[in-house]
């Protein structure tokens, strides 16, 4: 095999071959020539790859040393150049959208009037509705914000904390006016999926997250918590994020926005002197609901998950149906609510003990002498429930026998 170029003249034209060509190699048809012309141009082809390399070589290291010795004052410029790149953005941002600058103290209150979402409002088609936001770490460091889904509590409280962030960092921020206390950290617990890799499901995510914002948020934090309990049974969920409020509450102080489907949870108001209720406004039309993604002081007493559904595309006959299955369950509820007040105010056995046969005089009936025993100013709303329902069951059952 010849390597390199060569010329091919087939056997029919050999008498025509100059005499100052030089055969290579003779094949079966044809043989190959070199000449010393064609030999120097294959030199200069086959080298000139190789002489490209060397050459972008030492040019490369050139320019390198030369780069080296002005490094400082590169890294001058680009943090210079990236300095005014992002102040200019923030500059053409608050032009183009209305944003207002803020307050920036060295206190514990975030005030924010008529404050939007940065994102969200770019995209929706309709006029983006602003709320106002209040916490400090006092009397407002714990707001319980109940409402149906869909109607912006997720928004809310991120819009919240995209304001502070915007304004430590030198923005102006999406708000009619906005005051702002300083906070060392954003601890968020919002959205939740499984981890198949590592064998976790949504409900042990879910607490891993919480437990990190237990152990490391301070009184200048802001938390965020989206939904805590959601994956396990509805006492179990109860119990743990009403345990949270408190613990967030009482030992570490932080200004906390709890997005929360536990209306019980309305009752922290009137036992912790910093929580306060707020809701989602909406507005019942029959059975439709309006979401008017307004937040209002007090809290909400319905979901209006069922809306929501028949908004998913849920058949009607589902949708009907789940309506019979909610007027029954909260009729029963309310029943049992009823019966419970009724039973306080009475100071008698709970309305099991009371619709089942008196137990003679000389042996008490035992879930009356269990009653007798509590200490009411001990409990808290949430255990009084759970005890009420443990000596319903057992009253019911000394009336089976």
């Amino acid at each position: 095999q010849v390597i390199g170029y060569y010329i091919e003249v087939t056997k029919p034209n050999l008498h025509l071959v100059p005499p100052d060509y030089i055969r290579k190699q003779t094949l079966v048809n044809s043989e190959r020539f070199i000449t010393p012309e064609l030999k120097e141009y294959e030199s200069l082809v086959l080298g000139a790859e190789e002489r490209i390399a060397d050459l972008e070589g030492r040019l490369f290291s050139e320019v390198r040393e030369k780069v080296a010795e002005a490094a400082p004052q590169l890294l001058d410029v680009a943090q210079a150049v990236a300095e005014l790149d992002v102040l200019s953005n923030f500059a053409e941002l608050a032009v183009e959208r209305d944003y207002t600058r803020p307050e920036v103290a060295d206190d514990d209150v975030i005030h924010i009037k008529e404050g939007r979402h940065p994102v969200v409002e770019l995209t929706e088609e309709q006029r983006f509705v602003p709320n106002d936001a209040y916490i400090d770490t006092r009397g407002h460091r714990l707001l319980i914000i109940t409402g149906p889904n869909m109607a912006g509590k997720s928004v809310y409280l991120r819009q919240v904390a995209l304001i502070v962030i915007m304004a430590q960092a030198g923005s102006f921020v999406p708000a009619r006016w906005a005051h702002i206390g300083i906070v060392d950290r954003v601890f968020t617990r919002v959205g939740a999926t499984d981890e198949l890799v590592s064998g976790r499901s949504t409900f042990m995510v879910e607490m891993t997250e919480t437990a990190n914002i237990l152990h490391n948020a301070t009184k200048r934090s802001l938390v965020l918590l989206d939904e805590i309990g959601r994956g396990t049974s509805t006492f179990d969920g109860l119990s743990i994020a009403w345990a949270v409020s408190e613990f967030i509450h009482d030992k570490i102080g932080a200004r906390t926005l709890f997005a929360t489907h536990y209306h019980q949870l309305n009752a922290l108001e009137g036992l912790l002197p910093g929580a306060k209720n707020y809701r989602m406004a909406v507005r019942e039309e029959g059975r439709r609901v309006v979401f008017l993604h307004k937040v209002e002081r007090g809290g909400a007493d319905k979901s209006y998950g069922i809306e929501v559904a028949r908004l998913a595309g849920l058949p009607p006959e589902v949708i009907e149906r789940a309506h019979e299955l909610l007027q029954r369950f909260e009729e029963e509820d309310r029943t049992r609510e009823r019966d419970f007040h009724v039973a306080q105010a009475a100071q008698l056995p709970l309305f099991a003990v009371a619709s089942a046969p008196q137990p003679p005089e000389n042996k008490p009936h035992p879930v009356v002498e269990e009653l007798k025993s509590l200490d009411i100013n001990t409990m808290t709303p949430l255990d009084a429930l759970l005890k009420l329902a443990e000596l319903k069951e057992k009253a019911l059952k000394g009336t089976e026998r």
